[in-house]
Formats: structure tokens, sequence, C-alpha cells
């Protein structure tokens, strides 16, 4: 797997017109390796050259790890006894990157890393190169989607358990920290983002902290979360009333999951992506509350919570099949509440399928 990874990273090298692209830990060169390295005060940095065999410049320490990868690489390592001149040195004088053209993950890439290259490999060129390494992981295959059916599977049955256990007095902290449990017990790895549960006027926040809030009667319960496996994240979002729900709580709910299915419904190949978000924004505008509909209908998932493709305005981007993509739509009551319902959906040949199967009915709980 790891050889036809890096024969697709070198397709996008050529296609973009580049002589090579530099990879630092991060999804991308876990995609390529298999192997989840940190990001740390140690440079470690790869090469990829098409022609030739990787490069990696690697602390010593990380070798074993590295020599594990299935993919024929030079290495040169270093020690913090002597430093990382020599490993780049080295490597300096096997790649030969004068006047070459190497892109970079720009919003990944820190000062530490394209100054060194810069120092050690004199007569390169840096370019930017995000938005072609973005093909890199857009089309997922049967083994992505295995990991993000776990992922998903993990948090599911997570939320299942917290919101059976969930009641008045808890405060927002104390619940999300339940959440947190949950997914760790069930297999969980690392959160794609901190996870939250908002109550009330807290829920009409997109991006809050949870705090001391506590729960009582009557209130919205609002949940934003994820986890990871096998190197896969999920995303969901579900907004629950405790007790009974007001007359205009329905109203909202039922406008978000009717954008939240208008979205879902229309995804398909040959579509637009902005047409993803114009459908659930339709939905949400003709319910009346088309000014609470703060942010886009959705963002691409996979190894990261953030990838692409975008679900909206302006992103003509045709869907294909294998992209996998979240249908988020919220409406937002400033000082009132908040509803948002957030599901992961691949295209599929014909259509889209939901990963995620929470139901998405009206739910009361805490009672």
């Amino acid at each position: 797997m790891a050889d036809s990874r890096v024969q697709k990273l070198y397709d996008i090298i050529e296609q973009a017109g580049l002589d090579g692209m530099v990879l630092i830990p991060g999804s991308n060169l876990f995609y390529i390796t298999g192997q989840d390295f940190h990001l740390m005060e140690r440079p470690l940095i790869v090469f990829f050259v098409p022609g030739r065999d990787p490069v990696a410049i690697l602390p010593f320490l990380e070798q074993e790890r590295f020599s594990e990868i299935p993919l024929k690489t030079e290495i040169f390592t270093w020690t913090d006894t002597d430093g990382y001149a020599g490993a780049f040195e080295a490597a300096a004088r096997s790649l030969d990157l004068n006047g070459k053209r190497i892109g970079v993950e720009e919003l990944r890439i820190r000062m530490l890393e394209s100054s060194l290259i810069e120092r050690y490999f004199p007569g390169v060129n840096l370019v930017l190169a995000g938005k072609d390494l973005a093909n890199l992981r857009l089309r997922k295959d049967a083994d992505d989607l295995a990991g993000l059916r776990a992922a998903i599977a993990i948090s599911q049955d997570a939320l299942q358990a917290v919101i059976e256990w969930v009641r008045p007095g808890l405060t927002e902290r104390a619940i999300t920290g339940q959440l947190i449990v949950e997914q760790l017990k069930r297999g969980g790895g690392k959160h794609p983002f901190e996870p939250y549960a908002l109550i009330g006027p807290n829920a009409a926040l997109p991006h809050a902290d949870p705090g001391d809030r506590v729960l009582k009667e009557g209130d919205v319960l609002l949940f934003d979360y994820g986890t990871s496996a096998r190197g896969y994240v999920s995303d969901i979002t579900r907004t629950f009333i405790v007790g009974e729900p007001s007359a205009k709580f329905i109203e909202v709910y039922e406008a978000v999951r009717a954008a939240n299915e208008a979205g879902r419904r229309v995804a398909k190949p040959g579509l637009a992506a902005q047409e993803v978000d114009r459908a659930a924004r339709k939905a949400i505008e003709d319910a009346g509350y088309g000014k609470y509909f703060t942010h886009r209908t959705g963002h691409g998932l996979g190894m990261e919570a953030h990838e692409g493709p975008n679900m909206v305005e302006g992103n003509t981007q045709i869907l294909e099949p294998g992209m996998v993509f979240t249908v988020e739509p919220g409406i937002y009551l400033p000082g009132e509440f908040g509803v948002r319902i957030e599901d992961d959906v691949v295209v599929t040949a014909d259509g889209a399928e939901s990963l995620t199967t929470f139901p998405r009915e009206l739910r009361r709980i805490g009672v």
C-alpha cells in the first residue's frame, strides 16, 4: 500500500509541475508511511522526488519505527548529542536540489523546517503546494472507509451511553468528560478536535468551550465531538431537549433536520460541492431562519476533521465517488439556544451514503 500511495504522491508532484515534495509529521506522512510520527522540537523531514527513493532526515530515536515502514527509503539520522547538521549535509549531497521546485504543506510546515531546508539545500525553491496535496487523500478507498466507519461506530455508541446517563444537575464540563470516557472505553483514540457538550444559550455559539453551566429541565443540550480509529476520525453533532420542548424549539429543530436531509439527499457524483450547501441553506431560509445559519454546510473528513472538499457557496469542485464530507446545518438564536445536526457522508457511484446512522428525530432526554 505504501508504494501505491507514494506513486499517487509522485503523480501529484508531476501534475503540479514540481520537482519534489517535502512532508513532515502529520496526516499526509501518516497516510504514506502508516506511522504516526510526532511533530516536536526535533526536525523530521522526508523528501519525495520522482525517479528515486524517498529521503528521510530524522532523529535516531525514530529510526527503528521508520525502518518498519514497507517502503525503501534512504535514511539520514542524527542524535541530540551530535546535532542534525551532519544528517542534513549528507542528505543534501544525495539529493542535489539546487534550482529545484519543491512543494511544501504551507498550513503545516514550520519556520524550523523551512529554514533548515533553505540553509542546507541552497538554491532550492520552496513552493506552496497545499491545494495540490489535498488531492492525495481526497477520494477514500475501502481501507479509508473502514477506518472512518470504525471511528463513527465508537462515537455513536458512546453518545447513546451518555444520553442514557445524563440528568439535570450535571455541568457541561462533566457531560463532556463522560463523553470522552465513553469513547475511550470503546477503543477511541485521539480526538480530532476538542469535544464539547453545550447547554441552553451556549448551544447558540457554534464553537464554545464547555464550562460550569448546569443542565436543567427545558434546556437544549448540543454535542459536537469525534474520535479516531485506524488513523481516521469521526465528527458528529446531535442536539437534544431535556424534558418537554417548546413550540419554538420544535420549529427550529425540524427546520435543521429538513436542511440536513436536503443536503444529504442532493449529494451525488457530478454535483458541484456548493449545491450541497445551497440545498441545506434553502431549507433553513424557507423556514424563515436563514440569517441564523452562520457557517458553511460541511467540510471534508478523513484522517483530519477538516480537509477537502468544503460544502460552501463558491466551491465548484465536482463531487466524485469516495469523497467524504460532513453535512451539518445549524440555527443559532443568540441568548436562547442553538440546534445543529451533523452527519458524515460518502459519495457513492450513484448518490451518497450517510456513514453516521445515529437517529436524527427530536429526542427528549434526562427525564
